[in-house]
């Protein structure tokens, strides 16, 4: 695994490119997009352990972002179109207990209507591509939990209100569209103007690399990070092979039934993901040791 502390202006794409040129290797993968726009951690698999990936996507995440209130956008963020223009009066009526009230709205579980330009796909097509070719887009809306929405500080200007937060969501969380849904709740409009990802699930910005420094060194053992998510089984040279081959295995019974569970080897290494129940393990997804080329 990879941890990569994104620039801004390049894609989630953009950085799965880097990656495969500076690991000499096409298979990778990454879990959870981030903007052009935004910064931050993104999580890549490298060879085998692009299987790890569907773990890591739904994963809870925080966020440092910046949300001006005062005009919308066609976009929810700072690269779109303005819509309308600030209104003083509204935004002299955006007093302090009035933001907080609106973002108490938005706290906890709440139901969102995810931004018309996100990677959704709408009919086997992504929602952006359709925004872009210019046909309106409306998606349907999901429930989601922001556990924690955190003023860090409200600067006040001519043309609105900045406010710097942080976000604790579940996956699956806008947070343009939290921007939107507070701007429209204030009655003064409001989108993006800055995003950073900080964390994922256990796995903090601070021990990711910068792009210009990806290389094998900065590779995390699958074994390590599903360690980190998962209970850990400590499997015999015979018992990993049985996994390898498809076999289950007799489990004491005192085993605690859990899914999924990571079957380490003596050199630990991630064999498989298991299911465990009545002390039998059964293989959910295996780690071929070979080498990605």
């Amino acid at each position: 695994m990879l941890f990569v502390d994104k620039p801004q202006g390049l894609t989630s794409h953009d950085v799965v490119a880097r990656a495969r040129r500076a690991l000499d290797t096409r298979k990778v993968g990454h879990a959870g997009t981030l903007d052009p726009m935004a910064t931050g951690l993104l999580t890549l698999g490298v060879g085998p352990a692009t299987r790890l990936l569907t773990y890591l996507v739904g994963l809870d995440k925080t966020y440092e972002t910046t949300l001006r209130l005062g005009v919308a956008t066609t976009t929810d963020d700072a690269d779109g179109e303005p819509i309308g223009a600030p209104d003083p009066a509204a935004l002299d009526a955006v007093t302090s207990a009035r933001l907080e009230q609106g973002i108490r709205s938005l706290t906890g579980e709440i139901e969102q209507v995810p931004s018309a330009v996100s990677a959704i796909k709408v009919d086997g097509r992504r929602a952006y591509d359709r925004v872009r070719a210019g046909e309106e887009v409306a998606l349907a809306a999901r429930n989601v939990t922001v556990s924690a929405f955190t003023v860090l500080d409200v600067r006040r200007h001519a043309t609105g209100i900045d406010v710097d937060a942080r976000i604790d969501c579940s996956s699956g969380t806008y947070i343009r569209a939290l921007a939107r849904d507070l701007g429209a709740d204030l009655g003064v409009g409001g989108h993006l103007t800055a995003l950073r990802r900080t964390r994922v699930g256990p796995f903090p910005v601070s021990g990711a690399v910068q792009v210009d420094d990806i290389a094998s060194t900065a590779l995390v053992a699958p074994a390590e990070i599903a360690a980190r998510l998962f209970p850990v089984l400590s499997v015999s040279g015979d018992q990993a092979r049985d996994l390898g081959h498809g076999k289950t295995l007799a489990l004491p019974a005192t085993s605690a039934d859990a899914e999924p569970v990571a079957a380490v080897d003596a050199h630990g290494r991630l064999v498989a993901l298991v299911s465990v129940r009545a002390g039998v393990g059964r293989t959910l997804v295996g780690f071929p040791q070979e080498v990605a080329g």
